[in-house]
This record gives structure tokens, sequence and C-alpha cells, in this order.
């Protein structure tokens, strides 16, 4: 089982109070992290990262960290809290995942493992979590505007899927706790020709009778999907990079790669920033996000020129709420362990 390995400061087991498993479960990564608690508050020591599609089952890869810190700090570790993309059940015991051949139950874990209490997160849950741990140097500011201290704040994210979360401060847990969302499923409502183009390209292709959802045109698979609808729809010089994405099946990867060089993953990133700011608008008008907008996921960082001035002024284009959009602040969430904070964070919170 390969993984990779990081370290992030020097400890001993006398160093801390006890130890808890986070997990950040998404259809690309599979992040385990252990963090040591002290005076209620944890700090991640060491974390292993999977290919998620490498695993057969998630079990494996957590037995596999939880031997690898008895064998190399002699640390035992009974308690987790393991953040998932996918629905979570009423019970919250189990994670239908939507882009992995796994799913995740908490009764299968306790049996197969040596942890003895668990909490399931939605994997954005875990990443709104994770907005109590950062600090300034975590987070890009893309919109300036006076942050309300304690007002509600809104995460969203586009990467293998769409996530968005609200924040509501706790003064029970002097932080802020999460309310579970899959609006990246709530259906795209064009506003233009082209997105009108667009949703019908999207269902023809496919052979989808339903609504086209935020999450098929705002994600990884968005950027594939109106890339092929410019491919197919409109008149596209043949570049070699072209044919190096036609041949990598329109990987999304190399559609950001070459956004700067090649006009046709130049035009896909120019709808896709709309559409993204069209998200974040309606978001920061549903929760009235006073507190801020976050933007995470695996697509922002790696791509942060494309929220400019044109993406502000998509976001405050609402002819009753432009007043209220200019008062919110717009960041940017850069560390890639968000997810995994945040499940450590809410673990060492909730469970006892």
């Amino acid at each position: 089982m390969q993984y990779i390995e990081k370290k992030y400061e020097k400890f001993t087991e006398k160093g801390y109070d006890s130890f808890i498993l986070g997990g950040d479960i998404g259809g690309t990564n599979t992040n385990l992290g252990v963090f040591g608690i002290k005076n209620r508050f944890s700090a991640l020591l060491v974390s292993l990262h999977f290919k998620s599609k490498e695993l057969r089952c998630l079990h494996n890869a957590i037995n596999e960290t939880l031997k690898y810190m008895q064998k190399n700090y002699k640390i035992s570790i009974t308690k987790a809290c393991i953040a998932a993309a996918g629905v979570l059940s009423p019970e919250k015991d189990y994670v239908k995942t939507q882009n992995l051949p796994w799913d995740i139950s908490k009764r299968e874990l306790l049996k197969k493992t040596n942890l003895k209490k668990i909490l399931i997160a939605n994997d954005f849950e875990a990443i709104g979590y994770s907005i109590n741990m950062l600090s300034k140097n975590d987070v890009a500011v893309i919109k300036k505007a006076k942050r309300i201290p304690k007002a509600p704040i809104a995460v969203i994210g586009a990467g293998t899927g769409l996530g968005k979360t609200t924040l509501i401060y706790s003064e029970q847990y002097k932080s802020y706790k999460t309310l579970p969302s899959e609006a990246g499923h709530c259906d795209f409502a064009a506003q233009s020709q082209e997105e009108l183009d667009l949703i019908n390209f999207v269902r023809k292709y496919y052979g989808i009778k339903q609504n086209i959802s935020y999450e098929q045109l705002l994600s990884g698979q968005g950027l594939e999907n109106i890339y092929l609808f410019l491919r197919k729809t409109k008149k596209v010089k043949e570049t070699k990079y072209v044919k190096e994405i036609e041949k990598s099946k329109n990987n999304p990867e190399l559609i950001s790669k070459y956004r700067k060089i090649d006009a046709t993953c130049k035009a896909t990133f120019n709808i896709f920033k709309i559409i993204y700011a069209k998200f974040a608008r309606n978001t920061a008008i549903d929760s009235l996000a006073f507190g801020g907008v976050y933007i995470a996921g695996g697509i922002a960082p790696k791509n942060k020129d494309i929220f400019d001035k044109e993406f502000i002024r998509m976001f405050e284009d609402n002819p009753k709420m432009k007043n209220v959009l200019r008062k919110i602040p717009i960041f940017l969430v850069m560390n890639n362990n968000a997810g995994l904070l945040g499940a450590g964070f809410a673990g060492n919170k909730v469970l006892k």
C-alpha cells in the first residue's frame, strides 16, 4: 500500500494529553492525520496521504496509519473523526460516497480497526471546521470588506465535486459549527444563451433527462464538460495542446495547465469563472455571510488568478442585494490540509 508521509513538528507521547485520528476522504485523495490534543486544542503532527482509487476499502488505510504510529512513536489511537465526500446518513453512521467504489460505515470501521470511538462527517463540514484553525498565512484575500465577528460564514469549493457549508458561531464551543449541505447538486439556472446551450449540450452528450446541477459545471468534471462543449460546438483551432488534452480524455489538470496559452482552455475557464461567481453570490445571499465567503477545494488554489475584478463584479451583480454583497469579504483557502485540519478539530470538540 503506497502513501506519502508528512511530519509537521517534533513531538513525544508525553507532550500531549491524548491523540486522535483525522480523515479527509475524497474522490482523488485519502488523507489521514494524527493530532495531538493538549488543553482541548488540536495540533496536526503526522499525516499519511493515499490515492483513493488505489484503496480497496478505508479500513486498510486506517490500519496502516495506526500501525505506523505504533511502530514509529509507540502511540495507540482509539478515537477518529472521518470526513468523507458523500451524503451522510441521518444517523451519521454511514456515508454513500459519490466518486469512489466503496462506502464508509462506522460499524464496519469499529469492527475492522482498533478504533473505539468514531465521528463521521461530510467532507465539506470538515473544511468548514478548519476555518477555526486557519492562520492568516493559510488564506488569501480575494475581495476586501470588513468582516463582522461571529457573523455567519459560507465555505464553498470545487474539486472532484462541489461542496458548500454554512458556519454559525457557537457560544457553547466558542468556535464555529457547520451546517451540512448538498447545495452542489442544486439546479443550475442558465442566464444567457451560451449557458442554455451548455446545459443542453451536457444533457444530450450524457443522455440526461433531469436538470443539470451546479456540480456538473463547477468541478473537475465541470471543466471537462465546458471544454467538450466548446470543442464540439465552436470553431476551435487544432493545436498541440488540444491534441494532448483529447489524448488524455480531457483531463481537467491539463485544461488548467494550458489555460493561459491555449484559446479553448482560456475560454473554458472564463465560463467556469462566471459560474463560480454566481454560485458564490447565491451562497452569500442565502447565508448572509458577513463573516466572509471562503473558497476552498482543489481547483481554486491552483488557478487563483481567475478570482479577479470580473469575478468580483459578477459576485456583486444582483439588483436588490448589491449593497449587501459589497459588504461581504471573500477569501481563498490556500492550505491543502484544510479538510484534515477540520476533521481533527471536529473530533476534538465532539469526541470525549
